[in-house]
Formats: C-alpha cells, structure tokens, sequence
C-alpha cells in the first residue's frame, strides 16, 4: 500500500495556517476530458487520496487514463492520547492537502461521460469534501 507523502521537505513540522477564499490555481480540466472539481474546504490526507484513486481505477478495470491533481505535501502532527498539556509539539502523524473550492482533484480521459460520472461519483463518497463532476471547455 502506498500512501501518498513527499520524499523530502524543507521543514518537518508546518503551522496549520488558515483556509480562506476560491482557488485560483488548478481550476480547469486541463489534461483529460472530465474532471472532480472541490466545492469546500478540507485537508484531505494521502489516505483519502489514495482510496479515492483506487476506487477509480478500480472501477475502470483497465480503461481510460487517470491524473490526480493533488499531492499532500502539508505534515499533520499528533501527539498520543494520554499525553498531557505541554511537551512541545507532536510528532509528524500523516500527510495532508489543504483543499479549497474550485480545485480539480481528479481527471479522466478515454471512455464515455456516464461511466466517468459514475467513477467520480464512487470516488466522492471516499472524499471529505462536496464535489462537481465538470467537463473541459472546448
């Protein structure tokens, strides 16, 4: 099983930081014909990502061609459940991305709109985010 977190990052332990606003980055179907667009905001950790991914393909058998447009680069700490206040920081737990509305997480190419929609719509249920089937703009 592989879940998704980068080989390297310039620091170990991120703030958590604040998610406001539409996406302006990663809007558009860019690569394939249908796309799984974000309509909130949520870290969606590599787990989520990844099952999301193998639902597709998946469900595909071996048909079409995937992209995933999202990496998780953002390290979430936790710290043990009996541990009391203070102590510093925990440590890195798991990996995540920090979704907003508007942003393509998924892209589809080579087969027929319904069983995309149908694909998507399997892999939404693994999300924890609200999502939009959307086509490329022609």
């Amino acid at each position: 099983m592989s879940i998704l977190m980068p080989k390297r990052v310039k620091h170990r332990k991120w703030q958590k930081g604040r998610s406001k606003g539409n996406e302006t980055r990663g809007t558009k179907v860019s690569f394939g014909s249908y796309g799984l667009m974000s309509l909130g905001s949520r870290w969606i950790s590599g787990r989520q990502i990844e099952a999301a991914r193998r639902s597709i393909i998946r469900y595909l058998k071996k048909g079409g061609k995937l992209w995933v447009r999202i990496f998780p680069d953002k390290p979430v700490t936790a710290k043990g459940t009996e541990t009391p206040m203070g102590g510093g920081k925990g440590a890195v737990d798991h990996y995540a991305f920090a979704i907003k509305p508007g942003r393509v997480i998924f892209e589809l190419d080579g087969l027929k709109e319904e069983v995309a929609r149908e694909a998507f719509g399997i892999a939404a249920d693994k999300l924890p985010v609200k999502t939009k089937f959307i086509k490329r703009e022609v």
